[in-house]
């Protein structure tokens, strides 16, 4: 019996303990901190966030001489992005700039850039740097360029490769980059129709690659290659390259480089500051310096010239040279 009383009154016990805590009120939760109003959509940005990413389209040369290797680090600090950099030739460079599919490019065909700016796709082109090309080949050079203009030798070359085509090939990049470009144009200056050129036989050979895997193929092969200084020297100091250059100095190699903005009302969702920034940092002091040394204690000889220096001392305009226009003031 006193057992039983003990449990009736345990259990009154923790009913009334359990009514107590259950009438008492929890506190009401603190009211969540107001969000901060978004910024507008066309400077979100603008808010420089380590997470916005800034995407370009540039050619091979850039990437295949390590410049842009040594460049990207320094532009993604300097304006808190993150590149997305797409390595391709002009023609491909600017098929991603028709989509919007980036926010700047880098290329190297005038007429090209000319009417994509017209169309337009592009604005703020500006000049940033340029080198030039030349015609390489084996030693025992088999067509017998070495010393001709750059339109004798690509007839010398057509007319061996037709004889012999076992003996004397061309590699040709055939992506329609800005390369290739100035081979056609090079192969109409010589009087050819490129078309016929592309189905004369098998000295001809399209490559359908980047410059320094077309350096690969031609060094292989023994065969002739159109090529940018900068990107045979690069390949030729790691690679050991048994072919040489052969033609120089010639009117038609210079080449230029430019960058160009997506034009933002054809896209609205490109990043246009960010993409004026970068052009002007191009062809500001910093980049335009480090363009007259990069590759010097390497090969001896810088692999660009900055386009700053060639305008104001007259070397980008060398004697039977066309012009280069002055796109260097900064974007406003």
């Amino acid at each position: 019996m006193r057992k039983l009383t003990y449990c009736l009154l345990v259990i009154l016990i923790l009913i009334l303990t359990a009514g107590i805590f259950g009438c008492r009120q929890s506190a009401p939760a603190p009211a969540p901190a107001p969000a901060p109003a978004p910024a507008p959509a066309a400077q979100q940005y603008l808010l420089h966030d380590p997470l916005v990413r800034f995407k370009i389209a540039t050619t091979t040369s850039l990437y295949d001489t390590g410049l842009w290797y040594y460049l990207e680090p320094i532009f993604e600090k300097k304006a808190n992005v993150e590149m997305d950099i797409i390595y391709a030739g002009t023609g491909i460079a600017l098929e991603y700039g028709k989509r919007g599919d980036v926010d700047a490019l880098i290329v190297h065909d005038r007429a090209a850039e000319d009417e994509f700016i017209a169309e337009g796709y592009g604005i703020n082109r500006r000049n940033f740097g340029y080198n030039f090309f030349l015609i390489a080949g084996p030693p025992s050079d088999p067509a017998g360029i070495k010393g001709s203009t750059v339109a004798e030798a690509f007839t010398k070359i057509h007319d061996a490769g037709m004889k012999d085509p076992n003996a004397v090939k061309f590699v040709s990049r055939g992506d329609n980059s800005g390369t290739h470009s100035k081979e056609k144009l090079i192969w109409k200056e010589a009087g050819f129709n490129y078309e016929d050129i592309q189905k004369s036989g098998k000295w001809y050979v399209e490559a359908g690659k980047g410059m320094g895997p077309c350096l690969l193929m031609a060094n292989e092969m023994q065969a002739y290659v159109l090529a940018d200084i900068s990107t045979f020297l690069a390949y030729n100091k790691k690679s050991n390259l048994n072919i040489v250059p052969l033609v120089e100095q010639d009117a038609l190699f210079l080449n230029v480089y430019a960058a160009i903005a997506i034009n933002p009302e054809k896209f609205p969702n490109v990043k246009i500051d960010i993409a004026n920034q970068f052009i002007n940092w191009l062809i500001g002091p910093e980049v335009q310096e480090i363009m007259g040394t990069y590759g010097k204690a390497e090969y001896g000889r810088s692999l660009f010239n900055p386009i700053a220096r060639g305008i104001e001392d007259g070397s980008a305009n060398l004697p039977g040279f066309p012009p280069v226009e002055d796109y260097t003031k900064p974007v406003p």
